[in-house]
């Protein structure tokens, strides 16, 4: 029956478009996905604020949140907010703790502050300057996924990334993470489903393990 039907909320990754979901596949009898969209920040809004009109989004009760990499810290946001049925973590960060040191140092530097991410919101004119097909290919794979090129965006985006203060991680949430994340070292520790050959990108590269495996997590039942 409809009511029987666990709404599913993705959150992507920072500036991403929610089609990186789009080869996510679950049991229409079980299920229903939602995408969520990013929002351009208001002037000086605080994390907490954001995640707040980020909920404001949601149209149903307990539902299931699930987040990739900034998109992960921002659900963890909204479920101190919210009462959720299950949240999941993907590719990201339990705490501040598991920030990777290049982050750490840039945190200390400040250096969000000088970030040239005005270079995000052109990128054709950054593929001019590629010295090489790899990045000109890695260029145009952003592109197809990049949803949000607004500066102040990205610099809000990048400052909470950095700032974000978490202790510890929440309770009973899911984490999973791959093995071979070059963006987050260091969150394979603890509780955590670990998956063989993931990367930073493996909501796209990895989307059989997830369609296969996330029913049963979701469940409660792996």
């Amino acid at each position: 029956m409809e009511q029987d039907i666990i709404p599913i909320y993705l959150m992507p990754g920072m500036a991403a478009k929610p089609t990186i979901f789009e080869r996510i596949r679950l049991p229409e009898d079980q299920f229903k996905i939602y995408w969520l969209e990013w929002m351009i920040p208001e002037t000086n809004e605080s994390f907490e604020h954001y995640a707040k009109r980020m909920i404001e989004k949601i149209t149903h009760e307990n539902p299931v949140l699930l987040g990739v990499s900034f998109g992960g810290v921002l659900v963890q946001e909204m479920s101190k907010h919210m009462k959720v049925r299950k949240l999941i973590v993907v590719s990201s960060i339990k705490s501040r703790h598991e920030l990777p040191k290049r982050m750490k140092v840039a945190k200390f530097m400040k250096a969000y502050k000088f970030a040239p991410t005005q270079l995000l919101s052109n990128l054709d004119v950054l593929k001019k300057y590629a010295f090489n097909d790899t990045i000109a290919k890695r260029i145009d794979l952003y592109k197809t996924y990049l949803a949000v090129n607004d500066k102040r965006y990205l610099d809000w985006a990048l400052k909470e990334m950095l700032l974000w203060d978490q202790e510890k991680p929440i309770a009973d949430t899911i984490y999973i993470h791959g093995d071979n994340d070059a963006i987050f070292t260091n969150s394979c520790q603890g509780n955590c489903v670990v998956v063989k050959g993931g990367t930073h990108i493996m909501i796209v590269t990895k989307y059989k393990w997830f369609n296969k495996n996330l029913p049963a997590l979701i469940a409660g039942s792996n």
